[in-house]
């Protein structure tokens, strides 16, 4: 991922000043990065993926999106072994790293940033796109897909409810489902698992769901507060 960094952080002055460490302790950031297994066998593409969506959901949940780009920026820096310019970001965004590394920082309002393993380092077990292994293990999810199992959704209002789902299906499928069910209109659906927003193509098997695991919808208000239209009027003779 050598030379990424020009993509997500362009003219950042490395004179800056480093940043107080506000409440608390600010220590330098760390060389090494982590060192994590995936649960499932993960490609460089869905690594990327499920990069490319934490960063593109994480701002519009909470904190500054300054802060989130700036974080973003020294997350690319780190991976491609460039820590001083990855120190310098951190530095002149007054950003404080009470252990030392990127997941968990605060801004200088005192606002608590997290970011996932999977932003600051590839899997040890990740694989490439086209190996032999990943093209052997390929048939076994489409077995197992067509099972059908009860999937665990739960609302935004608190409410727990099931839906008949198999591993094929697509979100955009499950969501017709709990609109028949529920009557929440498709448009006021987002569906959530693992803190990653889930795109109507998205099929179950593509997150790696476990059958005792929940996926999160979050319903739009609107949605709630509109009234459910009466039923047309009976006709005379019915």
């Amino acid at each position: 991922m050598g030379g990424c960094v020009g993509r997500y952080w362009r003219g950042w002055d490395e004179s800056q000043s480093r940043g107080s460490s506000g409440n608390g302790r600010n220590e330098p950031l760390k060389r090494d990065r982590p060192k994590w297994k995936s649960d499932y066998p993960m490609t460089e593409g869905q690594l990327r993926s499920k990069r490319d969506e934490f960063w593109d959901t994480a701002p519009a949940f909470e904190g500054r999106k300054e802060i989130w780009d700036a974080l973003k920026a020294a997350a690319v820096a780190l991976e491609c072994d460039d820590h001083e310019l990855a120190q310098a970001i951190i530095d002149g965004a007054s950003i404080t790293l009470p252990h030392g590394t990127l997941t968990e920082c605060y801004d200088e309002l005192g606002s608590r940033y997290q970011l996932p393993v999977y932003c600051l380092a590839p899997p040890i077990n990740l694989i490439s796109e086209r190996s032999d292994e990943d093209a052997s293990e390929s048939p076994e999810p489409s077995v197992t897909s067509k099972k059908e199992f009860q999937l665990k959704v739960r609302l935004s209002t608190g409410k727990d409810l099931r839906l008949s789902a198999s591993m094929a299906d697509t979100i955009g499928v499950l969501k017709k489902q709990l609109q028949a069910q529920e009557g929440i209109d498709l448009f006021h659906q987002r569906w959530f698992f693992s803190g990653k927003l889930l795109t109507d193509k998205t099929r179950l098997q593509d997150t790696k769901i476990q059958k005792d695991f929940v996926i999160q919808v979050i319903i739009n208000p609107q949605a709630l507060q509109s009234p459910k239209p009466p039923p047309p009027p009976l006709a005379a003779g019915e």
